[in-house]
C-alpha cells in the first residue's frame, strides 16, 4: 500500500487543520491507520490511531480533545482534524498503516506499522 499524506500548512495559533491520506494499491479497509507526527530535533511520536472499522480511536493526551482521526474505507482515506492548535503541534505528519489484526494496545507504537506515508509539514505560529 501507497500512502500519500496531504493538507499540511502554515496556521496561526488557535486555528485548525484538516490533514488527509489517502492509500493506493489495495485496498486498506482492513488495516490499521495511524498518524504520527516529528518535530524539528525531536522523535518522532504518535498522535492517533484508528481501528479498520472506525469504532476504535486512541489519542496521545497532548492532542486528546482537540483532534478527531476518521477514515472512509470506500475512498481509501484517513483524516485527521486538528483545532485549537498550539506552536507545539508544529511538526510534519505522518500517516502509517498496519495491516495485520492488532490489538488497541499496540496502536501508539511507530514499530507496529508496517507502511508509511512521506509526511506532511504543519506549522503553527504563535
Amino acid at each position: 500500500v501507497q500512502l500519500q499524506a496531504s493538507g499540511g500548512g502554515l496556521v496561526q495559533g488557535g486555528g485548525s487543520l484538516r490533514l488527509s491520506c489517502a492509500a493506493s494499491g489495495r485496498t486498506f479497509s482492513r488495516d490499521v491507520m495511524g498518524w504520527f507526527r516529528q518535530a524539528p530535533g525531536k522523535e518522532r511520536e504518535f498522535v492517533s490511531a484508528i481501528s479498520w472499522s472506525g469504532s476504535s480511536t486512541r489519542y496521545a493526551d497532548s492532542v486528546k480533545g482537540r483532534f478527531t482521526i476518521s477514515r472512509d474505507n470506500a475512498k481509501n482515506m484517513v483524516y485527521l482534524q486538528m483545532n485549537s492548535l498550539k506552536p507545539e503541534d508544529t511538526a510534519v505528519y505522518y500517516c502509517a498503516g498496519r495491516s495485520q489484526p492488532s490489538s488497541r494496545s499496540l496502536y501508539d507504537l511507530d514499530y507496529a506499522y508496517d507502511y508509511w506515508g512521506q509526511g506532511t509539514l504543519v506549522t503553527v505560529s504563535s
